[in-house]
């Protein structure tokens, strides 16, 4: 009996010692995920020594309620009204004799810019010096006529006559004067007798030479366009607002816009109509405002970014200083714990909205403690400190 009885003592032994290193080896493994599911929530916070604060200058405040002038933001593109445009076309055919612009040139209202070859043009003088001759002539036999009905020496039927043959003669030369003109062809010159066969194409408005389509010994009509001509001083910019914003645009807000590809310098327009339906295909609207002030280095074609103001409302905002980014996320830092010694801060992601008056509107990821106290300026060297603890662990 003493011989079995020992070793059964022996076996349990044994079996109780598996049985307790087996669940040592099971309860490891959790304390180490328990480990792995702390890391994340230390990653988020980062300690600074009193000391550290006041070398590094960190100052600490509370998230404000702050009246900041809200906006909208739209894209869309320079253009110039219709009648700031200009083709530039001869008023009859012709042969270009004399070209004296290129694309780039500036233009006033009036000036030259090009002379039509049209040999036929001397024969409407021509007819215009015999019309003046005729009506000279038709002038005396209606003075004439007048005195003689006077005298009862002759009868009211030829003064009658002489009458309207005067006034048909009056209304031919008006017309031909009119075509001349608009030639370009003055009527002192008709009836002294010199007649002419080129005539000059003027520019209508004054502005800048945008093509030039016809070149020397090019033949033109009055459908054919020699140059196009486009005047920037009354830029329209066109912008493109989504339904929703829509009910907050009204005529007479300030437009603040940059160029698309060239940021660096800032432009303001005024809105002056807002469209009635869809552009295209697209749930945009367009909104109409004119370019005020400086227009160096605007086009019409230039794509724009804007910033359409809105109003002012009450927002939750920071100092802008106190938002950092990192890894493409806004950060503020929150207390989370202080004391004499240190003080312990929270990352906590953010949303920024609206920036005015040196304040950036803010919409925290998740929801901060009434009267949070934040850092407000020096925010970068938390961030910094919190990034390089995080490389030497």
């Amino acid at each position: 009996m003493k011989l079995i009885f020992k070793p059964c003592i022996y076996l349990m032994l044994m079996l109780m010692a598996g049985m307790v290193t087996s669940c040592t080896q099971q309860e490891k493994p959790k304390e180490a995920d328990t480990e792995k599911e702390a890391a994340p929530a230390q990653a988020n916070t980062v300690s600074l020594t009193t000391a550290q604060i006041k070398t590094a200058g960190i100052e600490l405040g509370k998230i404000e309620m702050k009246n900041l002038a809200t906006a909208i933001k739209a894209n869309g593109l320079l253009s110039v009204p219709n009648q700031n445009k200009a083709l530039v076309t001869s008023v009859t055919n012709g042969t270009i004799k004399t070209l004296t612009v290129q694309p780039g040139n500036y233009v006033n209202k009036g000036q030259v810019i090009a002379t039509i070859l049209n040999p036929d043009i001397a024969q409407l003088q021509q007819a215009s010096q015999t019309t003046q001759a005729q009506l000279t002539l038709a002038q005396q036999e209606y003075e004439r006529q007048k005195e003689l009905v006077a005298g009862n020496a002759a009868p009211l039927k030829n003064l009658q006559k002489a009458e309207a043959e005067l006034a048909a003669l009056k209304s031919t030369k008006r017309s031909q004067q009119l075509q001349l003109s608009a030639m370009g062809i003055s009527q002192s010159a008709t009836n002294s007798g010199r007649l002419v066969t080129s005539i000059p194409v003027v520019a209508p408005i004054s502005g800048t030479v945008s093509e030039v389509s016809a070149q020397i010994g090019s033949n033109v009509d009055a459908s054919t366009p020699i140059a196009q001509i486009v005047n920037n001083s009354q830029l329209h910019l066109d912008l493109f607002v989504f339904e929703k914003d829509l009910p907050k645009v009204k005529a007479g807000q300030r437009i603040h816009f940059t160029l698309t590809n060239s940021a660096g310098k800032e432009y303001d327009a005024k809105i002056y109509s807002i469209g009635t339906a869809f552009a295209s295909q697209s749930k945009t609207i367009p909104v109409h405002a004119v370019v005020m002030g400086d227009k160096t280095g605007l086009i019409e074609g230039m794509n724009v970014t804007a910033i359409i103001s809105i109003g002012n409302a009450v927002l939750p905002a920071v100092p802008s200083e106190a938002i950092v980014s990192n890894g493409g996320q806004d950060y503020i830092f929150m207390v989370k714990k202080q004391d004499a010694k240190e003080t312990l801060f929270e990352r906590v992601p953010v949303a920024k909205g609206v920036s005015d008056i040196g304040f950036t509107e803010i919409t925290p990821v998740k929801n901060l403690k009434p009267g949070s106290t934040i850092v407000i300026k020096k925010t970068f060297f938390v961030l910094a400190k919190m990034v390089n603890t995080g490389e030497e662990e």
